[in-house]
């Protein structure tokens, strides 16, 4: 055997082990990158949120709120799988540093790629914001309180702010009248500002030039509309016959008359349970009184509907002058054009009081 051959022998057989450990190592190296590759889309793609029976689920993300809160706010839910998992992809994609108040809605089998994406984005879901059958502020500030992330307190704050109504040529005695009850749709983090200030402009798109035309018509403004209208909402809950109690207040108002509704005395007296207005109560010297005093009242006794608001714009002129309940309580009311007529259908009415002896 020749030199040359004998050391290439020699180099063959030590490179043998080397040639081994490389493979070894190539597919240590391959089965290790394989193992954190599927850890990691384990982490990333696997879903990793739970819902009870596969429902949506609505989270607030209150303004100012950390990391931290928000963990603990998924966590109670019981709607992260794998925290840890959750944790670490938040803090690898910055979340902590981007956290978004708002309404969000997690579904059932989310991973966490989608969660923080849609968290961090700040694409919240809007919320139906719903009020109606609102007697004042107050109630009203209670309500809406309910629905966003404002409390009732900056609501009331914002509703009285002197400074900010006078921008609006409002003041605190007719700031109701703003307030147009329908079906809206807010970020659940709208500011006590934001609400009064969308409220104003949905105001300014109620009345339109229609609205505003039928009001210059009957030669009221819209406050004065919107005051006539809130003693209609409280008269009757029957849409169909609002047009005709317009009618009637609108020629009382027209001739000069008092216009004694009773709700206005009611609103004065601040007793709701009042079910019979009796003698006693039309003495209270009050503006709201219309009984005592002529003419519209200062504002609204309530915050009235559309179709209250709508019946004043659109009176329908019978030439009544009166109107009292019908004595079978339905909820409906008799017409009369004289008050004779008027005080044969009054004694009907209240001789179903005494009957079911209602007597205040």
């Amino acid at each position: 055997m020749s030199y040359y051959h004998t050391k290439y022998v020699i180099n063959k057989r030590k490179k043998k082990p080397y040639l081994k450990f490389l493979i070894w190592f190539i597919i240590v190296i391959i089965l290790t990158g394989g193992a954190g590759g599927y850890l990691l889309y384990q982490v990333i793609y696997k879903p990793n949120v739970w819902t009870a029976d596969g429902k949506n689920v609505s989270i607030f993300i209150p303004t100012q709120s950390n990391f931290d809160d928000v963990k603990q706010l998924l966590f109670e839910k019981g709607l992260i799988i794998h925290r840890n998992n959750f944790i670490w992809w938040a803090q690898k994609k910055k979340y902590p540093d981007l956290v978004k108040p708002g309404h969000y809605i997690l579904k059932n089998n989310m991973t966490n790629k989608e969660v923080i994406k849609l968290l961090r984005s700040g694409n919240q879901m809007p919320v139906k914001v719903i009020f109606n059958n609102v007697r004042d502020i107050y109630q009203l500030a209670g309500r809406i309180s309910k629905q966003i992330e404002a409390d009732s307190l900056s609501l009331l704050t914002e509703f009285t702010n002197v400074e900010e109504l006078n921008k609006m040529s409002l003041n605190p005695e007719i700031i109701s009248t703003i307030f147009i009850p329908n079906t809206y749709e807010f970020y659940w983090n709208t500011s006590a500002k934001g609400f009064l200030k969308r409220m104003y402009e949905e105001y300014l798109g109620f009345w339109n030039t229609d609205r505003t035309t039928k009001a210059e018509k009957l030669n009221m403004t819209i406050p004065e509309v919107i005051t006539l209208a809130s003693i209609i909402e409280k008269e009757t809950n029957k849409n169909d016959e609002k047009t005709l109690i317009a009618g009637v207040y609108i020629n009382r108002l027209d001739i000069g008359w008092r216009l004694q509704a009773d709700p206005t005395l009611i609103f004065a007296l601040d007793d709701y349970s009042i079910k019979r207005v009796l003698n006693v109560h039309k003495e209270l010297d009050s503006p709201y009184n219309t009984y005592k005093h002529g003419g519209l009242p200062p504002g609204p006794i309530c915050i009235p509907s559309i179709s209250s608001i709508d019946a004043v714009l659109n009176p329908q002129n019978e030439g009544y002058l009166f109107f009292c309940a019908k004595d079978d309580l339905s909820g409906y009311h008799e017409f009369a054009r004289t008050n004779t007529e008027h005080t044969l259908n009054a004694r009907k009415y209240q001789k179903a009081l005494d009957n079911m002896r209602i007597y205040k």
